[in-house]
């Protein structure tokens, strides 16, 4: 049995694959997204999900949160490539720099904000298993940064209720 290729289609934004299959992409040129709250990142993806598999870079700027402050139902795995931020890792913040990485089983409570001089890239993969269930913690670590909800919430509209989604964007790496 052979896999076919994915062809690559040049987006304003990068580089983006088309159907299933392998492919191979440089990661300043894979078409990116950007948001002015959470920050960038390249997920890879194009019009198919990787099958069990959550792959992504996300470039924060210092002070920048790449999401809001959760737990899920699956298993993750960060390494910083570039950079320095804030793990808030059940309401413990733990500076991390280029090299560290971040081992979180399912129901481990998070947020990156990025910290230091410059931008901070970190490589973050994670399992997808369905049904994926997902809580908002209210968290006095996430909040004194920007990074958390008022509110308890299992619902990712109601924590993410009034924030712009994300637009496409080619993104400046730090690496």
């Amino acid at each position: 049995m052979s896999v076919p290729e994915a062809p690559l289609e040049q987006t304003p934004e990068g580089l983006l694959p088309r159907g299933g299959g392998w492919f191979v992409v440089n990661l300043a040129d894979a078409r990116g997204m950007r948001s002015e709250k959470f920050g960038g990142a390249v997920r890879f993806e194009g019009d198919a999900e990787f099958e069990g598999l959550g792959i992504n870079v996300r470039v924060l700027e210092p002070g920048q949160p790449n999401c809001y402050y959760h737990r899920e139902s699956q298993t993750e795995a960060f390494l910083v490539l570039e950079g320095e931020c804030i793990a808030i890792v059940e309401e413990q913040e733990r500076r991390m720099r280029r090299g560290d990485f971040l081992y979180a089983p399912p129901g481990t409570a998070h947020v990156f904000v990025g910290a230091g001089d410059g931008p901070c890239a970190i490589l973050m993969v994670g399992t997808r298993v369905m049904p994926e269930q997902v809580g908002y913690p209210v968290s006095e670590a996430a909040l004194r940064h920007g990074a958390g909800v008022t509110e308890e919430t299992a619902d990712p509209q109601q924590a993410y209720a009034g924030i712009p989604r994300p637009e496409p964007a080619q993104l400046e790496l730090p690496l």
